[in-house]
Formats: structure tokens, C-alpha cells, sequence
């Protein structure tokens, strides 16, 4: 996030797009909650009629994978009625005549026709979110888990450019995190192209940075996602496969594509707190230690790092995280022992920048949100306040390109999945809470009463659906919270699990799948 939780609070407007807050943040969409009370205008998009839209001043119920054409759509209005801010425009970014160009053409009549929604539902979201002096932009997979899914997120830091809410308190562009130490993982590394920090291993002097701090030889090549992991694994250039906190097996897509790949790795690891899907495949489990077993931090959607601290001890031979890598390293002939996490975050600080004032010591007595430069820094609210951190904020202008897979004759519904308030994830953890699952036991799909009555299903039979990657059984639940031709599953339950039908293709920058769209057909069993 751009900003912070706290100051939504005091904005003007929210714009909340492909994000069922009030069920997946809970306490973010409280706090969108009070905002609204206190006076705030709300912008709902979404495919389905989620708790939010009922205090939303305008609910755009969009089709799924047309998140671009909205916002192309909002820009036009705004640009067409003179409502952009011009002197920030002017000072602040670049490229803005090439995003006059492209949507021109993206008129709020045209957009409509795209998204399913009403013109002029288009034009009072528009007007809503230029007049107000700090709107922030909320979103999450609803808008990155497209085949397009960097374009949207492109066009959602262009709509805030335009009006100038990038570098405002109570505004920005706010992607919300979707696990607790999402963030965090990210900072570390965690991702195919960078060091701690988002330092790019394909640069030189940052690659020589950490050899000389590790005394080792780094490579400098990005490395592979999880997509490309898989399609080295059937190519047999990749024979080890190490998993770690991770269960593919429920939450990535083509479920039938991921056991086959699990099964035809020469050796896989399962580091875990529970058995769950997934380690079934591994040929070694290490078990590790949950988060009230360790001491660390977790670094959460607003950028804010937080101590962890340890209550009780793990089960049996567990260790934490931090312990299991460490001994692998030793094991491999990398002779470095750390006594404690604060050794690590230590090091952590003197090879990160943004974590450069960050310890222990301080933790111990708050949070701290990065960029916190050294030990007198008192962390950072906001970003961009006195400018782009790259000097001018770009505008990328993108065009509208429909869903790698629309609907056929042999698949004529789209299938959109998201999470529930009542699980997390894949349920390695809420499925062993019997609380949890007598609210919500089982696997469902929502389908429109329009739809369900073509189909002849009524609600609470089994029903099948069908896709181009499989099939599988579940419970039909007959609502208007969803759009006539679209269904709903979440894809939390191993059984009847929404994955055996989502796409693999993915997005060609990011490389993350599209598993917000599939088409499918339901069949009455």
C-alpha cells in the first residue's frame, strides 16, 4: 500500500475494485466502514454483489476481466468533463498525452456495453472519485489475476496519477495483501528477480553487494515462477522441487496439471505446520513451527513491520523457519550460524535500504513502516510525499483485451472464484476449527436464479461443473449477489475444489494465472 489503514479514515472517496473487503480484510473494510460514516463517497466494482456494494454511492457489478475497460472508461469521463488535475499532471508525471489518446476512444456508452453496467453508473463513479480532494484505490486478485492483470494494476496507477492522489495522505493506490507475511516475503526476496529490498539481480553492483557481504559466488539470472517451475519439471530441467508454507495441490490453478507435475518431480520437499494436500506428494516433510512458536516479524499490507513473539514451544522435533534453512545451509557447506532472528534482521538492515533503521531494540516497543532509513527514522506513512520515487509518475496507457478464455456453445458460463470470511486459503489451518466448518462445511457454487432456472437446478442440489481442465462435484447455491451467466465458487475446499477448472494461461509480465476467469458449464447430476 501506498498509505496507510489508519488513514482511510479521513478520506474523501474509496474506490474499492476487484476486492470483497469486509470478507477478506475484515478490519481494513471496518475502518472503510467508519469512513463511510463519517462522510466518504464509496466506488464499489466487483462481479458480485458483496457485502460493500450495500454502502457503496455507485456499484459497478462489471463482468469478470473487464477491470481495464472500466477504468478507461473513468479516465475518459474525467478527461472529457475537464475533472483531471492538471498542475500535478503537469508537475509530477510524464506521458500523459499518449493516456489522453488511448482513451479517447473508451466513451462511458462503449464501456458499458464491455462491462454490463450503466453509463451512467460510469460517469457518477468518475465524477465522485475527481472531485474529491483524496480518494485511495483499493484492490486485490480481482484485478491481478488476469491474463492481463499487470495492464490493470498500470491503469489503476494512471486513474490516480490523473487526479493527482499519488504522494496525499488518506489517498494513493492501495493493493491489499492477502496473507499476513505476503509483504514481508516480498521484501525478503521472495520473488524470482530480486534480493531483499526489490534489488534486482540482473544488476551488477547489487549482485556484487551481496557477494561481498556473503562470501559467495551469486548468479545473476532472475529465476523462475512457480508457472515456470512446473513446465521445467515436465521438461525434466528441474528434478527438486522445495515447498515451503505453500499448498499448490488446492490453490494453484489446473489442479489436475499440478498433481501431475508433483508426481513426475524426482524429489519433493514439504516444509509445513500441518499434512496437507501437498505434502502428500513430497518424499521428505520437515515440520516447522507456527507463528506463536517463534519469535520474528511479519511485515503486513501497509508496509508496517511487527514483532512476533514466541508463547509456547513447538510440538515434538519442529523448529522455526529460520532454523531449518539455516541447518540446510550449514548442511550444503555454507558455515554461517545466527544464535536469533535479531541477528538476522541485523543483517537484514545493513544490506536493505528500506530496512536500514529497523532492529529489535525498536521493535520491541512499535511497529515500523518502511522506508525507515536508519536508527533516528521514524518510518514512513505515506509514499511519494515530496515526489515519485522515480522522479515522475509514468502513465502506461493499455488498451482493453478480452480473457484469454470467453464463453463457448460447449462452455457457455464464466466462473470467477474468491475467498469466504470463514476459511483461509486452503484450510491447512480454519479446516481443523469445528466452528469454522460448521459455518461453512463444504465446497458451493453460485449461480444467478436466471441461470439456474435455464439450467433447471434448484438451489442445494449437486451439481457438476464442467471446464476445458476438468470437472468436479458440488452444491448449488441459487443468489442474486451474482450477474446471469457468471458463477461464483471459492476456491478454499480441497474437495470440490474451484482449481480443477481454473486457466493456467497467464499474464506474460507477471506471470500470474487467470484464475479469476474460466469458462465453464454446469450440469444438473
Amino acid at each position: 500500500m501506498t498509505n496507510s489503514i489508519s488513514e482511510i479514515r479521513n478520506t474523501d472517496a474509496m474506490f474499492v475494485i476487484g476486492s470483497n473487503t469486509t470478507e477478506n480484510h475484515p478490519i481494513i473494510g471496518a475502518v472503510m466502514k467508519q469512513a463511510k460514516k463519517r462522510g466518504a463517497k464509496l466506488i464499489v466494482a466487483d462481479p458480485r454483489r458483496i457485502e460493500l456494494a450495500e454502502y457503496a454511492d455507485v456499484f459497478l457489478q462489471l463482468k469478470p476481466g473487464t477491470n481495464i475497460a472500466l477504468l478507461n472508461g473513468l479516465m475518459n469521463v474525467i478527461i472529457e468533463n475537464g475533472l483531471q488535475n492538471d498542475e500535478y499532471i503537469k508537475n509530477r508525471t510524464e506521458n500523459y498525452e499518449e493516456l489522453k489518446e488511448i482513451v479517447k476512444d473508451y466513451t462511458p456508452e462503449k464501456v458499458a456495453e464491455i462491462c454490463g453496467v450503466k453509463a451512467e453508473d460510469i460517469v457518477n463513479a468518475a465524477i465522485i472519485y475527481a472531485q474529491a480532494d483524496k480518494a485511495g484505490i483499493y484492490y486485490t486478485m480481482g484485478v491481478t489475476q488476469h491474463s492481463t492483470g499487470t495492464n490493470a494494476v498500470m491503469s489503476i496507477s494512471n486513474l490516480a496519477l490523473l487526479c493527482g492522489n499519488v504522494g496525499v495522505e488518506s489517498a494513493g493506490v492501495n493493493p491489499l495483501r492477502g496473507q499476513n507475511n505476503v509483504q514481508g516475503a516480498c521484501d525478503m526476496g521472495g520473488l524470482p528477480g530480486d534480493l531483499p529490498g526489490y534489488q534486482k539481480v540482473f544488476k551488477p553492483e547489487v549482485i556484487q553487494k551481496f557477494e561481498d557481504a556473503w562470501g559467495a559466488k551469486l548468479s545473476g539470472k532472475v529465476g523462475a515462477t512457480i508457472g515456470e517451475m512446473f513446465e521445467g519439471i515436465e521438461k525434466d530441467e528441474i528434478k527438486f522441487l522445495y515447498i515451503m508454507g505453500e499448498n499448490p495441490v488446492v490453490s494453484d490453478p489446473d489442479t489436475n496439471h499440478v498433481k501431475k507435475v508433483l508426481s513426475h518431480a524426482d524429489f519433493v520437499v514439504v516444509q509445513d505446520i500441518f499434512m496437507n494436500e501437498t505434502a502428500e506428494f513430497a518424499d521428505v516433510i520437515l515440520p516447522a513451527a507456527a507463528f506463536a512458536e517463534k519469535d520474528g516479524t511479519f511485515s503486513n499490507t501497509e508496509r508496517r513491520v511487527q514483532r512476533v513473539r514466541k508463547a509456547v514451544n513447538p510440538p515434538g522435533d519442529a523448529k522455526a523457519d529460520w532454523e531449518i534453512l539455516m541447518n540446510i545451509m550449514n548442511r550444503m557447506g555454507y558455515d554461517k550460524n545466527y544464535a536469533n532472528p535479531s541477528e538476522i534482521m541485523d543483517e537484514i538492515a545493513s544490506l536493505t535500504p528500506s530496512y536500514g533503521g529497523i532492529n529489535y531494540d525498536r521493535l520491541e516497543n512499535e511497529s515500523i513502516q518502511w522506508p525507515c532509513l536508519d536508527e533516528n527514522h521514524p518510518g514512513t506513512k505515506y509514499l511519494h510525499e515530496k515526489a515519485i520515487a522515480r522522479g515522475r509518475g509514468l502513465f502506461m496507457p493499455v488498451d482493453y483485451v478480452v480473457s484469454a478464455e470467453m464463453p463457448s456453445e460447449e462452455y457457455p458460463l464464466i466462473m470467477t472464484t474468491g475467498r469466504i470470511l470463514y476459511h483461509y486459503h486452503t484450510r491447512t489451518m480454519t479446516g481443523r476449527e469445528d466452528g469454522l466448518n460448521q459455518l461453512a462445511p463444504e465446497s458451493f457454487v453460485e449461480i444467478n436464479p436466471a441461470t439456474a432456472n435455464r439450467l433447471s437446478i434448484l438451489d442445494g442440489e449437486r451439481v457438476r461443473l464442467v471446464s476445458r481442465r476438468g470437472e468436479v462435484e458440488t452444491t448449488a447455491r441459487i443468489t442474486e449477489i451474482i450477474d446471469d451467466g457468471v458463477v461464483f465458487m471459492p476456491f478454499h475446499f480441497a474437495e470440490g475444489s474451484a482449481n480443477y477448472l481454473t486457466n493456467t494461461v497467464k499474464d506474460e509480465i507477471a506471470k500470474i494465472p487467470e484464475l479469476k476467469v474460466a469458462a465453464v458449464r454446469v450440469e444438473k447430476i
